[in-house]
């Protein structure tokens, strides 16, 4: 058996990486309970791996008395003296109590800590390696499902998609490859767990990043992202090279960079707006595709402010179910009052700084954004109109989040 031990103990720490030190401290322990549980000793034990030979020693630890009350755990001080004149009272004295039979016990105790080590080591090693990828994208294998998750095999472990991190109407079917954003990473009782998602917002970003270099290497930045994920994506960007057009860089000739992501998102549709550091600029490039004619920034209140838009686009402004002024609040961070120009006189003077006048004494329509994920996207310059929704007289949306700088 000292040899069997002595080599799987090498080989754990070769192939593992597990510290032979480890090992013993924790099969030493094991032994114990072994012992303890097997022979029925309740005395103090210690138990002691030779790491030369590979032998197993159980020794007995006694304290030295004047008196002796139980000789499990006491020995007289006359019978220490015996054993060696240095002996003092509250001295500790090991004596060996190693059983004939003690071996096959210990080769079955070590096998099982030499498993669990084993166990763990691989369980940490996995988890080294799939932390690295928290925040960024992996191409898995779909591999099975059930009624809450879908299973996406990644190589050495099996990721879990929750249903709110799916993209709704997208079908995953066994042995589809996917890419995903890994949001998490834990290290549980049960081993590492890896949970993906296709709706983070970040999946978007990650997959501009790898198909617009000017994206990777800071040239263009993702300034801030609103996504309704399966549907549509709003992404305002900027140049840090007043010679490269942050927009067209992330289209791409003839629309190739964008489609891709397109493509790999089943059909998502991308807006990619400028970033502009004047609000009323940025708030009307949000709203692209509709024309806006003015934005009124109100007192008292930095991050509210009215938009004005022609009669004609104020359907366009507001987007399919409110969607195309709900993503622009997210994507500005803006409380966005949208107005038609009927409803709007203008005032020439000195005592208003604003754009355009509200005229007051007409209700207003307030549109409730619906809890989405943000995330960073492209797309071509296309708009849905709500054909079939009532003109508001007047539009209101808020936005949830302050925007992504």
């Amino acid at each position: 058996m000292s040899k069997e031990m002595l080599g799987a103990l090498d080989a754990l720490e070769q192939e593992k990486g597990v510290k032979k030190e480890i090992v013993i401290e924790a099969l030493e322990a094991a032994l114990v309970s072994a012992y303890k549980r097997n022979y029925g000793q309740a005395q103090n034990v210690e138990v002691e791996f030779d790491q030369k030979k590979g032998n197993i020693h159980v020794y007995a630890v006694k304290e030295v008395t004047d008196e002796v009350f139980d000789s499990r755990l006491e020995v007289s001080y006359q019978d220490a003296l015996e054993i060696n004149k240095a002996y003092e009272v509250g001295d500790t004295i090991r004596f060996e109590v190693t059983p004939k039979d003690f071996g096959r016990i210990a080769a079955q105790t070590a096998k099982q800590v030499i498993m669990q080590r084993v166990r763990e080591a691989e369980r940490s090693i996995i988890y080294n390696e799939y932390s690295q990828y928290e925040n960024e994208i992996m191409q898995g294998i779909v591999e099975r499902r059930d009624n809450k998750f879908i299973y996406v095999n990644l190589g050495k472990i099996e990721a879990v998609l929750s249903k709110q991190d799916q993209i709704p109407n997208e079908v995953y079917n066994a042995h589809d490859r996917i890419k995903v954003y890994v949001s998490k990473v834990e290290n549980t009782t049960k081993g590492p767990q890896v949970f993906v998602s296709r709706t983070h917002p970040d999946l978007v970003k990650r997959l501009f990043e790898q198909e617009v270099p000017e994206i990777y290497d800071g040239t263009v930045e993702i300034v801030s992202i609103a996504r309704e994920a399966g549907d549509r994506t709003k992404m305002a960007v900027r140049s840090t090279d007043p010679n490269v057009d942050p927009v067209g860089t992330c289209v791409g000739p003839k629309g190739q960079r964008v489609q891709l992501v397109v493509n790999e998102l089943h059909g998502e549709n991308m807006d990619i707006v400028k970033w502009e550091e004047d609000p009323s600029d940025y708030i009307a490039n949000a709203l692209n595709p509709a024309e806006v004619i003015a934005v009124q920034f109100n007192d008292g209140n930095e991050h509210t402010c009215t938009v004005i838009v022609p009669d004609y686009q104020l359907s366009l402004a507001i987007g399919k179910k409110g969607q195309n002024a709900r993503l622009a609040a997210k994507l500005t961070g803006y409380k966005i009052d949208i107005k038609p120009e009927s409803e709007v006189e203008f005032v020439d003077g000195d005592d208003s700084e604003d754009e355009s006048a509200v005229v007051e004494g007409f209700e207003e329509e307030t549109i409730t954004p619906e809890t989405t994920e943000e995330t960073v996207a492209v797309a071509p310059e296309t708009a849905e109109v709500a054909e079939d929704i009532e003109q508001p007289a007047e539009t209101v949306v808020d936005s949830e989040e302050q925007p992504q700088e």
